[in-house]
C-alpha cells in the first residue's frame, strides 16, 4: 500500500512521534494506523517524542580505553534529573554508549544515533534510546561523543565527580609503562581542574591574539593616558602574556606542584622514564556545558497540571 503524507500526519497527530519515525511505523504495517500506533509504542516512539521538548541537562560523561591504551572515546548522555543520571539503567545504558562509540565509524551524533545498536542490531541507537525514555519516563539524549587513536604513544582518561567532567588525553611518547601513564592520568586531572583551551600556544588562532591584544590596548589607553606608546606595549604583551598561560596547558601552573609549570612537570617525567613524553591533544566534556537549564515555578507547574 501506498503510504501517504496525509497518512504520515494523522499518525503524528495521534501519537506524537517523529515524521520518519511514524514513515518507517507505516511502512512496516502496510499503511495499517492500528497496527502502526502499536508498533511506535513498542519502539518507545510514541511515549518518547511527547517528552522530547523536555530539557536535559543532567547526567553523566563517560570514556573508554581499548586494551592496547591506542583507542579511546567519550560521551556525554544527558537526563532530566540528577536522580536519572544516577539510576542504575541509565548507568548500564551509558556504558553500552561508550563501549559503541569506542568502535564506531560515526563523524557525528547524527550518524552515531543512526547506526546499529550493538547489543541488539533490530534496533538503532536512537531507537535504543527512545525505548529507554518511555521505560524511564523522562527525556534523555546522547549529546556528544568523540574517538581519539594515538597512533604514536596512548590515551588516559579521567572521570571526575561520578561523571559530571570528562577527559581524555593522548600522549605522544615512545613507552606506555606505568610511570607515564600516571602522567597522562595528572595531566587530564589537570584539565579537569583548569579548563585550558589549547595545548599549546601554537594553536592559538591569529586572530584570537589580535582581537585580545585589540582590547589590551583599549584598557591601558584608559588606564594610562599620556605614557608613552613603548610603555603602554609592553604593558599589553605582559598582559597578554598572563592570558595565554592560563588558557594554554603546557603553560598553566601545575595543580599538584606550584612550583612547576605542566611543561616542566612533563620535562621531569620524561627524565625518569628516560624518554619525551608530549601530549598532542585532549578532549574536556563537562555535562551540561552550554545548556540552558529551564526554571520551573512549582506553583506555576501544580496550576498548569490541574487545569487553572
Amino acid at each position: 500500500m501506498a503510504i501517504t503524507a496525509a497518512m504520515v500526519k494523522d499518525l503524528r497527530e495521534m501519537t506524537g512521534a517523529g515524521m520518519m519515525d511514524c514513515k518507517k511505523a507505516l511502512a512496516e504495517t502496510d499503511g495499517d494506523m492500528d497496527k502502526a500506533v502499536e508498533f511506535l509504542r513498542e519502539k518507545g516512539l510514541a511515549a518518547a517524542e511527547k517528552k522530547a521538548g523536555r530539557i536535559a541537562a543532567e547526567g553523566v560523561c563517560a570514556a573508554n580505553i581499548s586494551e592496547d591504551g591506542k583507542t579511546a572515546a567519550i560521551v556525554e548522555v544527558n537526563s532530566e534529573t540528577d536522580f536519572v543520571a544516577k539510576n542504575d539503567t541509565f548507568k548500564t545504558f551509558v556504558a553500552n554508549v561508550v563501549n559503541q562509540a569506542i568502535k564506531t565509524n560515526a563523524t557525528d551524533i547524527d550518524a552515531f544515533l543512526a547506526e546499529a545498536w550493538a547489543q541488539d542490531t533490530t534496533k538503532t541507537v536512537k531507537e535504543e534510546l527512545s525505548s529507554l525514555i518511555s521505560i524511564i519516563g523522562e527525556n534523555m539524549n546522547i549529546r556528544r561523543f568523540q574517538k581519539v587513536v594515538a597512533e604514536n604513544g596512548f590515551v588516559e582518561s579521567y572521570i571526575h565527580g561520578g561523571g559530571r567532567i570528562g577527559v581524555l588525553v593522548e600522549a605522544e611518547c615512545a613507552v606506555a609503562n606505568d610511570a607515564a601513564r600516571e602522567a597522562a592520568k595528572n595531566i587530564a586531572m589537570q584539565i579537569a581542574a583548569i579548563s585550558p583551551k589549547y595545548v599549546q600556544r601554537t594553536e592559538i588562532p591569529e586572530d584570537y591574539i589580535a582581537h585580545e591584544k585589540e582590547i589590551l590596548k583599549a584598557q591601558a589607553m584608559n588606564e594610562n593616558t599620556g605614557k608613552p606608546e613603548n610603555i603602554i606595549e609592553k604593558m599589553i604583551e605582559g598582559r597578554l602574556n598572563k592570558e595565554l598561560k592560563e588558557i594554554c596547558l603546557v603553560d598553566q601552573v601545575y595543580v599538584k606542584d606550584g612550583d612547576l609549570t605542566v611543561q616542566k612537570y612533563l620535562d621531569q617525567v620524561s627524565k625518569e622514564i628516560g624518554t619525551t613524553i608530549t601530549i598532542k591533544s585532549f578532549v574536556r566534556f563537562e555535562t551540561g556545558e552550554g545548556i540552558a537549564k529551564k526554571e520551573e515555578n512549582f506553583a506555576e507547574e501544580v496550576a498548569k497540571q490541574m487545569g487553572l
